[in-house]
């Protein structure tokens, strides 16, 4: 869905809503070209701003207590890690009818992570598992624990259990329902014993850039804060395969518990998504029927 599609309130969160509020709240930038970003993803609309600057705005209010934080931790967590990480310029206000505070950031080159566009797959992986395991031994102390604004990532899976049960019904005789059961009460059996870390919460491919076939930042701390890391090990069923996924985590500080707990996240988002799309958008569905079918493959490998 492109920037002009989305609303906000009624409100179109357009080029020209941008223009607006940059003219009236930092007019210094006020002459600089706005354009859309094709693939912003669905939390935020993001804009280009000139060409060293970018603009993100929340699309709905459950996004809005992101800014603020990202304003907060981002300046703090980024001297402490090994790739780079959006740095917040300035804080926008509400108005022009848009109800929320908005972000300005420094641009940040490269492209979504894509396997087309990552030259080597095990090294993007032990790379990723390195950025994670930076972010995991920073100072936790007064960093946001699991709630609304991280969606509850960080915290126990069993606030999703009424969700994916009812997801695994619908589903019934579409997937092997008595495999995807298992691993998601595995996964709640897995209990998380240790003392809370930072996570991303987000850790997905369109949250990774990519320059010249390597990994080169990671964007989007919309759902960070500090808690169980199980979430950001998704990406190992969602991107990685295989050997690659073999690296991640080799590289990673998580024991068998906090891989289990991984694979229950990464089935809960696909079971939800298959659920919903499986009529209506045969790509969305396809490829979270694919995750579904890795992370079972998976559990069976290693139960």
């Amino acid at each position: 869905m492109l920037a002009d599609d989305m609303h906000a309130d009624n409100v179109a969160i357009d080029v020209s809503l941008v223009g607006r509020l940059v003219a009236a709240q930092f007019p210094q930038w006020a002459d600089l070209e706005i354009r859309r970003v094709k693939f912003d993803g669905w939390d935020n609309r993001t804009f280009r701003l000139g060409e060293d600057m970018s603009v993100r705005m929340p699309s709905a209010e459950g996004y809005a207590p992101q800014v603020e934080k990202e304003h907060r931790w981002l300046p703090r967590l980024a001297p402490l890690l090994p790739l780079p990480i959006p740095t917040p310029l300035a804080m926008g206000a509400p108005g022009e009818g848009y109800p929320w505070h908005w972000s300005v950031y420094r641009w940040l080159d490269g492209e979504i992570a894509t396997l087309e566009r990552i030259a080597d797959l095990h090294h993007f992986a032990t790379r990723l598992a390195h950025f994670l395991t930076a972010l995991q031994r920073i100072d936790p102390a007064g960093g946001p624990p699991p709630g609304p604004h991280s969606f509850y990532r960080g915290g126990p899976l069993a606030i999703y259990d009424a969700e994916t049960q009812q997801a695994i019904e619908t589903l019934n005789g579409k997937i092997d329902t008595d495999a995807a059961i298992a691993v998601w009460e595995a996964a709640l059996r897995a209990t998380w014993l240790g003392p809370p870390v930072w996570f991303h919460g987000d850790v997905a491919a369109g949250n990774l850039l990519v320059r010249d076939g390597r990994l080169s930042a990671v964007i989007d701390f919309g759902c960070s804060g500090v808690g169980d890391p199980a979430c950001d090990m998704t990406v190992a069923w969602t991107l990685l395969s295989g050997d690659s996924r073999e690296a991640f985590r080799s590289a990673l500080p998580v024991d068998d518990a906090t891989w289990a707990r991984g694979r229950g996240w990464a089935l809960w988002k696909g079971l939800i998504t298959l659920a919903e799309y499986m009529d209506t958008d045969p790509a969305k569905a396809g490829e979270a029927r694919r995750v579904i079918e890795e992370v079972l493959a998976d559990h069976r490998r290693g139960a």
